[in-house]
């Protein structure tokens, strides 16, 4: 399952080939640097992979995001994909997410069982063992899709756009789900910092790709909001999950770290209503690259 939408096997078979694509392909670079480091006298070159940043990334769309756009391209556009190519020296990143995947689906047994996998191997990683932090983007798949009507009022009874009980009750399981990944990085990655993310304020205009969505506007619809009313429902509720998120990134035994998103995308730069176009992503990469450099400050990244 995936967002309430079951999985063929040939699909999870295909997910699971294009994941391990990515890890051989970490792992090659891994050996590379390794061979650097064995010789940083060589050059410059590999006394600058001495400062490089080795980071994991699990996450939803924002992290796989398989489109230019709204329409097919070869390879990604995502977060991930743009960060890899910014700063004078790059991080080099495992890639484990999925577009899709609610926190709950993240955080999953059979998920988990693919971090603990990927954490325990030496090849990943350098003399630590663990990657420097561990990115993570989640949330906004357990509240933005055909559920999203759950958590609306019906215009018509003139309350509040959103139903702040239901939004407080799936608030809570998303804020679980982190409180979940906080302790399984407590367990097999001691002392990493998690750099997560809010999101932007995704816009339902019933924008989408031909292989999706739309999100959003289809509630919004059928519970009688119009798009301008239902833009600041959507900002309301973001708003809640990131307070949430700032919630537990000022607390010093989460060793979390916000990228504040938020307010970073025009409305030019959203191809749809969840995703950005290829430069939207860019700005987003690059505010994970301002947390970056204030999670690790003696790390040459710009």
């Amino acid at each position: 399952m995936a967002n309430g939408v079951f999985i063929p096997e040939s699909t999870k078979q295909q997910i699971n080939d294009d994941i391990q694509k990515r890890v051989t392909e970490h792992q090659s670079v891994v050996a590379r640097l390794r061979a650097a480091r064995r010789q940083p006298q060589i050059s410059n070159f590999a006394a600058k992979q001495n400062q490089q940043l080795l980071l994991l990334a699990h996450g939803d769309s924002w992290f796989d995001y398989p489109l230019n756009g709204n329409d097919l391209t070869i390879g990604t556009t995502d977060v991930i994909t743009q960060l890899k190519t910014m700063g004078s020296t790059p991080p080099v990143i495992l890639n484990l997410s999925h577009h899709g995947d609610a926190t709950t689906d993240e955080l999953s047994l059979p998920k988990q069982e693919r971090l603990i996998a990927e954490l325990q191997d030496s090849n990943n990683w350098l003399e630590s063992g663990k990657p420097d932090a561990i990115l993570f983007s989640g949330g906004g798949n357990d509240i933005a899709g055909e559920q999203f009507c759950i958590f609306l009022n019906y215009a018509a009874t003139g309350a509040a756009g959103l139903n702040q009980t239901r939004v407080d009750k799936v608030l809570g399981m998303v804020e679980g789900s982190y409180l979940d990944l906080f302790a399984f990085r407590d367990r097999y990655a001691p002392g990493v910092p998690i750099i997560g993310h809010s999101y932007d304020f995704a816009i339902p205009n019933g924008a989408h790709p031909a292989c999706a969505g739309p999100w959003l506007l289809p509630s919004l619809q059928y519970c009688n909001w119009s798009v301008q009313q239902g833009t600041a429902i959507v900002r309301d509720a973001l708003t809640q999950f990131d307070v949430m998120l700032k919630t537990l990134a000022a607390d010093a035994q989460n060793k979390f770290v916000l990228a504040e998103t938020q307010g970073t995308l025009a409305a030019g730069d959203w191809a749809n209503e969840l995703h950005p176009y290829p430069a939207g992503f860019k700005k987003i990469a690059g505010v994970f690259l301002a947390a970056l450099n204030r999670a690790f400050p003696s790390w040459a990244g710009v």
